[in-house]
């Protein structure tokens, strides 16, 4: 896949919920074009175009990012705290997709700038669910100013 073709950036390390994740977007039809990272240093190579995804263009951006807090390397926050910092990525919709439910958290995603956050369900049906409203939501109702660019 073409990474300058990226409809939807997922950042999850838990191989199970990446499978239900790809699984709901296939079913529904929802994006194509999703891009799996599993860590949160890769994340932010992918989005800055460093390392092994210096080649990308900085301006061929996710239309969302579904951003798990409980990675390896560089967690979730720090990654939303850096997207949110840097003018090139400020404006991406980021959605947490965690299981956690901490106040703290919650608190703190927000106060970085997120603009949803998802506590996942444990329910095949209701995760797969999940996926696919937010998946319609992001990729065909919402219109960021990024898209209008």
């Amino acid at each position: 896949m073409s990474e300058s073709l990226v409809e939807i950036l997922l950042v999850e390390d838990n191989p199970s919920d990446v499978a239900l994740a790809l699984h709901a977007f296939q079913r529904y039809q929802i994006a194509n074009r999703v891009q799996v990272i599993r860590d949160g240093a890769e994340a932010l190579e992918f989005l800055f175009c460093t390392g092994a995804y210096a080649h990308r263009d900085v301006e061929s951006r996710p239309k969302v990012i579904l951003l798990d807090l409980k990675l390896p390397l560089v967690d979730g926050l720090e990654v939303l705290r850096q997207i949110k910092a840097d003018p090139r990525t400020r404006l991406l919709p980021v959605v947490i997709l965690t299981s956690s439910r901490e106040e703290c958290d919650i608190i703190e995603s927000y106060e970085l700038g997120v603009n949803s956050y998802i506590v996942k369900p444990v329910d095949f049906e209701q995760f797969t669910e999940a996926m696919r409203t937010l998946g319609m939501y992001w990729l065909m109702f919402n219109q960021s100013p990024l898209s209008a660019a």
